[in-house]
């Protein structure tokens, strides 16, 4: 069996989530990775975008989805698993990694990052 993957990865945006009043007001800079299982074995033979999933639309939909506010990094990352299914169908699995860099928490941290994966069999 083969597996076909498409990764869009180190996506940075500067946004405004968080439950602190100044994160909505300050922000802070994001990075976000987006890995897909979908079949793109017609694509490979054909070379048509249209066979498969188009990463250029990923990217868009993480643009879009991050630049709505929310209080968790668990509810954008819903809203960009859902998003991608409905825009990309051929989609079977989706993993979507946000990370915030710098959090504003009392330490030294470099990033504090939530993970979703879904199957769509």
């Amino acid at each position: 069996m083969t597996k076909h993957i498409i990764e869009v990865n180190n996506i940075r945006l500067y946004a405004y989530h968080g439950c602190l009043e100044e994160e909505a007001k300050i922000g802070s800079n994001y990075r976000v990775d987006v890995s897909l299982v979908t079949d793109f074995s017609e694509a490979a033979v054909k070379d048509d975008l249209s066979k498969t999933v188009d990463y250029v639309k990923i990217h868009e939909i993480v643009q879009q989805e991050m630049s709505i506010r929310s209080k968790l990094l668990e509810q954008v990352a819903e809203r960009i698993v859902k998003h991608s299914k409905e825009s990309c169908p051929t989609i079977l699995n989706i993993r979507v990694k946000i990370a915030k860099l710098c959090p504003p928490i009392n330490g030294d941290v470099e990033e504090v990052a939530i993970i979703i994966e879904k199957s769509f069999d």
